[in-house]
């Protein structure tokens, strides 16, 4: 996500890095080139131009700020700026009123349906509330039924009427079955329709006005580009849509949608889909997404993703044992369960600063752990408590090595990782994790 662009913007800026002030010479340079990326990612043309436009005029009024050099304080503005155009702050969904009421709209194809269930998910994970899902697309083949089949898989139940062809009719009983019992949000996943068929667009302001919703998310796809703005547009001017929810952040996007729809719609950006799982959905933070396009990590949520996924009692229960040195192979099978727990690796490590750049060209396999997790199943119970009893038994090493398919070689190095780090997290004090990062390193 925002590779390119990442690395355009990085160029650009350097323009300024041997710069010893700011001038209008300089900046202008620095900032034909910052459009041109913008533009190359897919940004509209006034959105770039009114962007840049921004940048060299708070650049050149901040130029009175000595202590910092040029190239930072033009990294400054253009990380502010960025974050204004993408919305300024994150904006929460309003989940207000017994039941609140959200209506997801977008053309065909852009993930309505997924989308439904992964918010119906997140409220009921994150939010504590009881959703139930309505399934009002009465036209795709097998749409109900994949609803169904999500919403069993993440324990959420779908409202359905498969005799009835009336999405309006659905989607009031729905709210109607939600206050018999007792569910605190409805999501109505309609059928995805164009906005140049006069007749579906006709359909979902009608279901708009039976129900009164709270929200109206429109899904759109990142992936093409200035089509989602212009999509949304026109969706907008029928609807009135209170949201944006913007899939496939995770895949080879230019990121131009994530940069110009807030501006071309003035409708704010609420949730992006970052992959294909049911928790691969996220508050859009617009702060954190520039300190992620200008390379500087982002380390709030890598942090809050840990908060979530890590139990705090059992990680009590494993620094008593790290500090008496008794941290065995079943221990480190549960870290590394929880740390897989956490999302894509490759997109976890990118939210450290400093690291996304460096690991940019890796393929980073979420099965980066597979082969430590072979070695330690290959074991016996009595090996992953007693770790020591692998120290001098090479017929053990030998089974072991032949049982995980895994060389001689790679498991001597694991276990002698693994036991440095044992010696490590009994003499330093605090110390709360084996050094996972060196151990996946193939």
């Amino acid at each position: 996500m925002f590779e390119n662009l990442s690395e355009r913007l990085e160029r650009s800026l350097k323009i300024l890095k041997g710069e010893g002030k700011i001038t209008e010479v300089n900046v202008a340079e620095t900032l034909k080139d910052v459009r041109k990326a913008l533009l190359d990612a897919d940004v509209n043309y006034k959105v770039a131009k009114q962007f840049t436009d921004t940048v060299k005029e708070k650049a050149l009024g901040m130029n009175v700020l000595t202590s910092l050099r040029p190239g930072q304080l033009m990294v400054k503005v253009v990380h502010d700026e960025l974050a204004t155009l993408m919305g300024g702050e994150a904006v929460d969904i309003d989940i207000k009123g017994h039941p609140a009421v959200i209506l997801m709209a977008g053309l065909q194809g852009s993930g309505k349906t997924t989308f439904s269930a992964k918010l119906a998910n997140l409220l009921k994970t994150k939010r504590a509330k009881k959703p139930l899902l309505a399934a009002c697309d009465v036209y795709r083949p097998a749409a109900i039924d994949q609803l169904k089949v999500l919403g069993e898989q993440i324990g959420v139940t779908v409202y359905t009427e498969e005799s009835n062809n009336k999405p309006v009719e659905i989607a009031q009983n729905a709210i109607k079955e939600a206050r018999a019992k007792g569910y605190d949000v409805v999501i109505i996943d309609t059928a995805g329709r164009l906005a140049i068929d006069e007749m579906m667009m006709q359909e979902i302001t009608a279901i708009k006005e039976a129900v009164n919703p709270n929200e109206i998310l429109f899904v759109v796809d990142a992936m093409t580009g200035q089509d989602a703005v212009n999509t949304a547009r026109e969706f907008n001017e029928r609807l009135d849509f209170s949201g944006v929810i913007l899939t496939k952040l995770d895949g080879d996007t230019r990121g131009g949608a994530a940069l110009s729809i807030r501006t071309v719609v003035n409708k704010p950006i609420k949730f992006v889909g970052t992959g294909e799982k049911m928790d691969a959905f996220d508050v859009f933070h617009p702060e954190r997404m520039a300190d992620r396009i200008l390379g500087m990590g982002d380390i709030v949520s890598f942090v809050e993703r840990a908060q979530e996924n890590f139990d705090a009692e059992q990680a009590k229960r494993l620094q008593k044992k790290m500090g008496k040195g008794k941290f065995d192979f079943n221990d480190f099978l549960e870290q590394i369960g929880q740390i897989k727990k956490m999302g894509n690796m490759k997109d976890l490590m990118g939210m450290i600063p400093g690291v996304g750049k460096a690991i940019k060209d890796i393929d980073i396999d979420d099965n980066a752990f597979k082969g430590i997790e072979a070695m330690i199943y290959s074991m016996t119970p009595q090996e992953r408590s007693n770790p020591e009893l692998l120290d001098k038994s090479q017929s053990r090493r030998n089974r072991i090595s032949k049982g995980s398919g895994v060389p001689m070689q790679e498991l001597n190095r694991m276990l002698k990782q693994f036991e440095q780090t044992r010696k490590m997290m009994k003499n330093v004090a605090g110390a709360k994790l084996p050094n996972l990062g060196s151990m996946m390193k193939r």
